[in-house]
């Protein structure tokens, strides 16, 4: 059995550090890189994409609205034509300063408020998918396990990749509990790793009232910013490997970008 690893990093800005992107490098097969919009300085996005590169870690574009102050996390009823040119400005940011080092991205993940509303709201969700095409028709998008995103995108000719999170609490409709709830937000090692093994063996979740939660997850997300992020990724992996379970990326799983 095999599983991609994803985290979100490159997040830190200026002298405010965010997570520890050197170590989850080596534990990810996957690294959804801020570009800019939601997190992360020029210098510190080419830091974190050469590691990705010297760890053999496939890169994927971490595009979001423009919220700084917000960390990306605050809904925007942007037009059309604003998200559209916002997430062709990010791609095209990242991809640039990948192939400046012999690299490239490989896949989009949106963030927070962004990829939460495109999972169900298909008018934004149509200036991302065009946005992807107009960049590279091959690029994978990553989305939400179960939501109408999946099928919305692949219907346009997109790769799908489909996202269950190790760290977030579900409704039983599949979607997130919102970070504004109490327990939306696991932080025990152990329960987070067995949670993992378990969406991965039997397909689903227990979701925050006690139903079985079916999720089709062909990759993982493990949060940067999450409190211990380190040592959950490190006891993922732990569990990971006790039930034969190799990590590996989609990108190198199925047909690669051209």
């Amino acid at each position: 059995m095999k599983i991609d690893l994803n985290s979100d990093l490159g997040e830190s800005f200026g002298s405010w550090q965010m997570g520890n992107d050197s170590e989850i490098l080596k534990i990810v097969s996957s690294a959804n890189i801020a570009c800019g919009f939601h997190a992360g300085d020029p210098k510190g996005i080419l830091y974190t994409v050469k590691k990705a590169h010297q760890c053999n870690v496939a890169i994927g574009a971490h595009v979001a609205y423009p919220d700084l102050v917000g960390f990306g996390r605050r809904n925007m009823d942007l037009s059309y034509e604003e998200l559209y040119a916002d997430v062709l400005y990010q791609i095209s940011a990242l991809d640039g300063i990948c192939r400046s080092i012999g690299t490239q991205v490989t896949y989009v993940k949106p963030h927070g408020a962004l990829y939460n509303t495109i999972a169900h709201n298909l008018k934004q969700a149509q200036a991302v998918v065009d946005a992807i095409k107009a960049i590279n028709k091959h690029l994978y998008l990553v989305a939400l396990a179960g939501s109408p995103l999946v099928e919305f995108a692949q219907a346009q000719g997109l790769q799908v990749i489909s996202e269950a999170f190790a760290d977030r609490a579900y409704q039983a409709d599949g979607t997130l509990v919102s970070r504004k709830l109490t327990g939306a937000v696991l932080h025990d090692l152990d329960q987070i790793a067995k949670r993992v093994v378990n969406m991965i063996k039997t397909g689903g979740v227990i979701s925050i009232d006690g139903h079985f939660t079916k999720i089709c997850a062909e990759s993982i997300c493990l949060h940067g910013d999450t409190q211990g992020s380190l040592e959950i990724a490190q006891k993922i992996t732990e569990e990971l490997t006790k039930e034969n379970i190799c990590i590996d990326s989609f990108c190198t799983s199925k047909k690669g970008v051209q």
